[in-house]
């Protein structure tokens, strides 16, 4: 779905769906050319043949990464249990799901996409990102542990990147991501006829307030929410970049199960983020839509978060919310907030503060709505970053992934064949930019919350250097 921009008169450099700037080319005169390793000069049959067959395969296996990073490799887990000592069977399904997974796709990548475009893809963003967190893993209480947790992450991306670059053009990204999604969701609604036991919350178990509440394949609603608003933006992408009705399947059904969830702050930042981006889309003003979200995003951040540091905030939020606390999210915060000092510069290290020896070594606050021993994160991506990281590297994480972005989407709409797909990181980044006021998933191993969050920036940062191909 790539190429590089720019490039030499005569040459096309093939690796995915992204095409020379500006530039237009036939399909048939340079499918095989550069762009795979595998496939023979279109002189005969079989070099047709094999020309297809390369493909399909490429495309399939960039609609299964599609949805395995949606679906995840441990699905329907039952009953959500946050006991930090109970037994994980998933993670050894994920360390050894992924390590095989991440094998098929570099090999795939390195069998399939000019060696050219490998290259450009290893950008200086994900170098740096990756810099940061392996650092941290020196500040934490059990170093190895904690750079094993981020192998996963790692591993994890090329899977991310497998789907992006992978697909000789935009429409067999699309076609093969929309059959996948569209799968996906099926199996969901299904299971909520099939199985409701493991497709919807239940009475039983640590949180039986959310009863009735569909989580679908996920282990809780409030992953299963921003998961889902990545799947209907998603749909709204294939609407508009032609595959027509399994594009509104898909952005239809995703909202309802949204709605479904229960997650009112997603309900409500779902619809922000595609009215904001489809609206600067409809003016032609994309700066003035990228001006608007940091507006948002400031805004909700002071009702969020701000409200454990500034009293106006907290009054504002108490007139405007029913639940100023966010189900009881300040004490966390406040927790977290008072625990940034003591590793002020480098920070706690990589998945080594919630569930420590020390957090879970401390004594009760009967007093707080929730016990910090047994709290798997922060609910809050920023604070979390800046405790995981410290201030200098958690800021930066926080520009590289959510501030960069909006660069690349304004360099790639210059480019008219990439705005569909441009428009749709952007939503998703300005989406998660706002979830990330309410869950932490910056860095999280396999979690789809960040893989998305991933695809979108890995997917922008590609999309600025090189241009979307469509094939006639």
């Amino acid at each position: 779905m790539v190429t590089e921009t720019p490039h030499p008169p005569g040459r096309s450099r093939h690796g995915a769906f992204l095409n020379p700037a500006g530039q237009m080319q036939d399909h048939a005169s340079t499918a095989s050319r550069d762009y795979h390793r595998l496939a023979v000069p279109p002189r005969g049959s079989d070099g047709l043949l094999a020309e297809q067959i390369t493909r399909k395969v490429a495309a399939f296996l960039s609609g299964a990464g599609l949805f395995l990073i949606a679906f995840t490799l441990a699905p329907f887990q039952g009953t959500y249990d946050p006991d930090p000592t109970a037994v994980k069977d998933g993670n050894i399904v994920n360390q050894l799901g992924y390590l095989g997974l991440g094998g098929i796709y570099l090999f795939a990548m390195l069998l399939i996409v000019d060696a050219r475009v490998l290259k450009r893809i290893a950008s200086p963003t994900w170098v740096m990102v990756f810099a940061i967190a392996f650092f941290s893993c020196l500040q934490s209480y059990d170093p190895a542990s904690s750079a094993r947790g981020l192998m996963l992450s790692l591993v994890a991306m090329i899977l991310v990147a497998g789907v992006l670059v992978l697909p000789r053009s935009e429409k067999d990204f699309v076609k093969a991501g929309a059959n996948a999604v569209l799968f996906l969701i099926l199996i969901d609604y299904a299971a909520l006829v099939l199985a409701p036991g493991l497709a919807i919350h239940t009475a039983t178990g640590a949180e039986p307030w959310h009863a009735g509440f569909w989580k679908g394949h996920l282990i809780h609603k409030n992953v299963t929410a921003p998961v889902f608003s990545v799947l209907c933006m998603f749909g709204i992408y294939c609407l508009r970049a032609g595959a027509t009705v399994r594009g509104l399947l898909i952005a239809l059904l995703a909202a309802n199960f949204v709605l479904h969830t229960g997650s009112k702050t997603t309900i409500g930042f779902l619809p922000l983020a595609i009215m904001l981006v489809l609206g600067g889309r409809a003016v032609g003003k994309p700066g003035l839509m990228v001006f608007a979200h940091f507006l948002f995003a400031v805004l909700i951040f002071c009702l969020t978060l701000g409200t454990i540091y500034s009293n106006l905030f907290l009054s504002i939020t108490t007139v405007l919310l029913e639940d100023p606390t966010f189900t009881g999210r300040d004490d966390i915060w406040k927790f977290a907030s008072a625990s940034i000092p003591d590793h002020l510069w480098v920070g706690h290290g990589y998945a080594s503060f919630w569930q420590s020896p020390i957090i879970r070594g401390l004594e009760a606050n009967f007093e707080a709505n929730w016990d910090v021993r047994g709290i798997v994160s922060g609910h809050n991506s920023y604070l979390d970053a800046v405790l995981t990281f410290g201030l200098p590297g958690g800021l930066l994480m926080i520009l590289l992934l959510f501030a960069k972005p909006f660069y690349d989407y304004i360099r790639a709409t210059r480019q008219p064949a990439s705005r569909h797909f441009a428009d749709f990181c952007i939503m998703v980044i300005i989406f998660m930019t706002y979830n990330g006021m309410m869950e932490s998933f910056l860095l999280n191993r396999a979690d789809p919350m960040w893989l998305m969050t991933a695809l979108a920036v890995f997917g922008l940062g590609i999309a600025a250097r090189m241009g979307v191909r469509m094939p006639r």
